[in-house]
């Protein structure tokens, strides 16, 4: 039978916290990867995960403050990770800042840097910090959590578009940069998720967003981690430089 068998693997997890982060976090376990969480600031969610995924997984768990649009940050938590834990088999890109979305002409200018350092640095981060490892053993996955809007280009959303499509780039040119290393480089693009908070605030359905949905609903978090799963497993070997919308079809890219 075929699993996304991770065992005897290493993930690293940025936004590990978030509520899209923890259930990718509890998925990845669950396949078996030992897991690095790195989150930015919310220290007491970070290690009440680390214990959830230690009792239900079985599995090994280190935990990394970091902000990763900050290079010399990244680098810090590179050495750590070398001199404390293991490498990273695996990365996977998945912190955003948030902000208000609005028109372009009321768009701070903050907004649009914020994102380009969270969307793309964070990506150019990661790759300097943990690649060179990857090609010195041959084999490494690498994926970044992009989103539908990059294709949808929808009003108020230029601030995260312009990043998300920026990260859609560097992704591009990574994964032709270091395919020849036996490393997959994929982007995971989630609609508007159903997470954790929608449960408890009973909010799943969304009636004008389900209608043009050709699924008619929404997506669950779980679907999300379940795709990052596959692409992080041997089942995905030979898919690379792939922007997949985990949406409903609520965007199809085109041939």
């Amino acid at each position: 039978m075929l699993s996304c068998d991770l065992r005897g693997k290493t993930a690293l997890l940025t936004g590990a916290t978030g509520q899209l982060g923890r259930v990718m976090a509890a998925t990845l376990a669950d396949c078996g990867a030992d897991m690095i969480l790195a989150y930015h600031s919310n220290q007491q969610k970070a290690e009440e995960l680390k214990m959830q995924l230690e009792q239900n997984s079985k599995v090994k768990v280190y935990l990394c403050q970091c902000d990763v649009t900050d290079y010399d940050a990244v680098m810090a938590m590179r050495d750590d990770i070398a001199a404390n834990f293991t490498q990273p088999d695996i990365i996977i890109n998945c912190a955003v800042i948030q902000y208000q979305w609005t028109t372009i002409l009321e768009q701070p200018i903050e907004d649009y840097e914020s994102q380009f350092r969270s969307c793309v640095l964070h990506n150019v981060n990661m790759a300097k910090a943990f690649v060179p490892h990857m090609i010195d053993q041959h084999y490494g996955r690498v994926i970044g959590i992009n989103t539908e809007c990059a294709m949808q280009t929808s009003p108020t959303q230029s601030a995260y578009v312009a990043g998300k499509r920026g990260m859609d780039g560097i992704m591009r040119i990574l994964a032709k940069e270091i395919g020849p290393h036996n490393i997959t480089v994929n982007q995971v693009a989630p609609g508007w998720t159903i997470s954790e908070r929608d449960r408890i605030n009973h909010t799943e359905k969304a009636a004008n967003y389900d209608a043009n949905v050709p699924l008619r609903r929404r997506g669950t978090d779980q679907e999300i981690a379940n795709v990052v799963a596959f692409l992080a497993s041997d089942l995905a070997s030979y898919i690379t430089g792939a922007y997949i919308p985990v949406c409903g079809g609520n965007v199809m890219p085109r041939i």
